[in-house]
């Protein structure tokens, strides 16, 4: 199949002619309330006649304001597009008293939220059939929500997925390092404290970062933080690294119930995600496909565009394949 994708040239200028625009004309967005009165704010489009229904479960940090360049993608590729923020980030609400705080209490809050968000919001604006694009953290929610509910999608599709994390500590160590964290904040009697060695947001120049070997795209997600202040967040609590811990091992002691015909991309170069394990999780899910992608960073939906344009076609030739089921 032809897909048309953006591309890294006059990218900030493609964004004023059609991204923005796109935006302001095609884009809703919204919000519901969650678990604890929690307000999940989410945005979402609709194509005329779309193939399928897209919902994307996003990475740690981020905000759907980030997705712009993807969703345009999707919307002009004939998809319907729908995308929340996770409590705790982006433009919901955040549940300590440090707005850059990554917090949460445990992994099954976001997978409520983003199963509400489903059958509420979605579901009644479904045309297609319904699919799953998770990236990184969202890999990890959208592994839950498909042992949760099987046959909630009827494709997944799991970029970069977090079912391990750098540096990949003996259980016994990390288990060690997040109890002491947690007895550290009951002594200061605080609601969460970040782990250690994790501060608030910090923009790293381009040199550093090892998410994308593309510099336009990095430079416009760091614009984006810097004018959307309310969107940045700092790294993560122990109460966080607490739940990713359990959410981890539960999705790789569950992996084999994991039916939903799934795409694992996983990116060769990875500095973020312990890729040994994300792999054998892989393997263990039954109807799973596991593409690497070579010298891939992290962020496959922002990589430069060689990188970019075989994840995007990967993904969209695997969603809108038949699936022959015996």
């Amino acid at each position: 199949m032809n897909w048309t994708f953006t591309s890294e040239n006059n990218l900030a200028s493609t964004f004023a002619s059609h991204i923005n625009p796109f935006w302001q004309d095609s884009v809703k967005e919204g919000y519901f309330t969650g678990k604890d009165d929690i307000k999940v704010r989410y945005a979402y489009c609709i194509p005329e006649t779309p193939q399928a229904t897209i919902v994307i479960c996003s990475g740690r940090i981020e905000s759907y304001l980030k997705y712009k360049e993807f969703i345009y993608d999707l919307y002009q590729n004939g998809f319907a597009v729908f995308i929340l923020d996770h409590r705790g980030q982006g433009l919901s609400d955040r549940m300590t008293r440090d707005p850059q705080h990554g917090y949460v209490a445990d992994f099954d809050d976001y997978v409520d939220d983003f199963v509400m968000f489903v059958e509420t919001i979605v579901k009644p604006l479904q045309q297609g059939p319904l699919q799953l694009v998770c990236h990184s953290m969202g890999g990890a929610i959208g592994a839950l929500t498909l042992l949760r509910l099987p046959s909630l999608f009827s494709k997944a599709v799991l970029a970069s997925p977090m079912f391990g994390i750098k540096p990949s500590l003996p259980n016994w160590l990390a288990n060690g390092l997040i109890r002491t964290g947690l007895a550290v904040n009951r002594m200061k009697k605080a609601d969460a404290g970040y782990f250690f060695g994790q501060t608030p947001y910090i923009a790293f120049p381009f040199s550093l970062n090892k998410l994308t070997h593309s510099k336009t795209r990095y430079a416009l997600f760091r614009e984006l933080y810097d004018e959307e202040q309310e969107i940045q967040l700092g790294g993560v609590t122990t109460e966080w690294l607490a739940a990713a811990h359990q959410a981890m091992n539960r999705i790789e002691d569950s992996a084999g119930a994991i039916t939903t015909p799934a795409l694992v991309l996983s990116a060769d170069d990875d500095a973020i995600i312990d890729n040994k394990r994300q792999r054998r999780v892989a393997r263990l899910m039954p109807n799973a496909e596991l593409e690497i992608i070579p010298r891939a960073y992290h962020e496959l939906f922002t990589e430069s565009d060689d990188i970019r344009e075989r994840s995007l076609s990967t993904i969209l030739d695997f969603l809108t394949a038949c699936t022959h089921t015996s």
